[in-house]
């Protein structure tokens, strides 16, 4: 692929992310125009005054503006994470949360939810990070005393993923009252109602330093396409280049768990649709995929929220419906390849 046509590729996501943005922030019971709202973001960089009236202006600034940013955000950073997981494991069908991830910060977030550790002192989202990275530590050690491969890895991760699924089924199951339960069970599907401006400052920051470090190894993730005996052979750090970005991509998919729940599907598929585009060069597939993914959970929040409105059904749920048909697809791929 050219550098011009990455360059249209770019910024012609870039283009459709901001179109997405405007016309999914005037979806909804309030009558509000994409001109309104582009207006109204002009006046917040001051230029002129917005045409909105105050209870309007507050519904797309303190409601429907931070979801979708964050909706954009955790779509670009669980496939910029999938697209890394899968070179680095050399298995079409990883995601972001084959590191036990989503696991663990389930259980931290059930923790607060249902037990009260922390109450008032420990938010959702803190317990949720706390979680995460007790889970990764976990499955690092488990690996590194196993020998340190990747399918060690891999193995360690399913462990530490069983673990922390069965505490929290036993949480839930034990403590939590029937109000409790469907709240959790609304969390670990994935929901982005609570957004706030706090939580797309933290899940941006976070996402553009990860996909920094990302980008700046990209050869290295083209020479772990070969296996790590041949990553090693083209001079690559091998031991230090994987733990480096598996611990950058840990550390941003337990940031955006903490703040949205556990979105599936996203950082599986997303990575082979932008494949299908850019071909599988890192410095061209990961840009692709990261806007890809901002798209398309901003587009897929929207149907969660206004489908059955007024009830709103848990993001992961759309996620799945999407996912499973193009996760089968993956798997009779990989059947032919084979």
């Amino acid at each position: 692929m050219s550098g011009a046509r990455l360059a249209l590729l770019v910024s012609g996501g870039l283009a459709v992310l901001a179109v997405s943005v405007s016309v999914v922030v005037t979806i909804g019971p309030a009558d509000i125009t994409p001109a309104e709202v582009w207006r109204s973001v002009a006046s917040r960089l001051g230029f002129g005054e917005s045409p909105l009236p105050p209870l309007r202006e507050g519904i797309v600034w303190n409601l429907r503006m931070p979801r979708t940013l964050l909706a954009a955000v955790c779509g670009a950073g669980l496939a910029l994470c999938g697209a890394v997981m899968q070179s680095l494991l050399r298995n079409p069908l990883a995601d972001p949360f084959v590191l036990g991830v989503s696991s663990g910060a389930s259980t931290g977030a059930v923790a607060v939810m249902v037990l009260g550790w922390g109450a008032g002192a420990v938010s959702l989202s803190a317990g949720a990070f706390a979680g995460a990275l007790l889970s990764f530590g976990m499955v690092m050690l488990l690996s590194h005393s196993l020998g340190g491969s990747m399918d060690r890895v891999v193995l360690s991760g399913v462990a530490a993923m069983q673990l922390f699924s069965a505490l929290t089924s036993f949480t839930v199951l034990t403590s939590a009252d029937a109000e409790t339960t469907r709240g959790v069970l609304f969390w670990l599907l994935g929901s982005l109602s609570g957004a706030g401006w706090a939580d797309v400052a933290l899940c941006a920051a976070v996402l553009a330093v990860v996909l920094s470090v990302c980008l700046a190894h990209t050869t290295t993730l083209d020479a772990f396409a070969f296996g790590e005996e041949a990553a090693a052979n083209l001079g690559v750090r091998v031991a230090r280049a994987r733990l480096l970005l598996l611990s950058a991509t840990a550390l941003l998919t337990a940031v955006l768990v903490s703040s949205a729940g556990a979105i599936g599907f996203v950082g599986l598929v997303l990575p082979h649709a932008a494949r299908a585009l850019t071909g599988s060069a890192h410095a061209r597939l990961l840009p692709v995929t990261a806007l890809s993914g901002a798209v398309f959970l901003v587009w897929v929040d929207t149907v969660a929220r206004t489908a059955l409105d007024p009830q709103e059904i848990p993001v992961g749920v759309v996620t799945s419906l999407v996912g499973v048909p193009a996760f089968i697809a993956v798997l009779y791929r990989t059947r032919r390849q084979t």
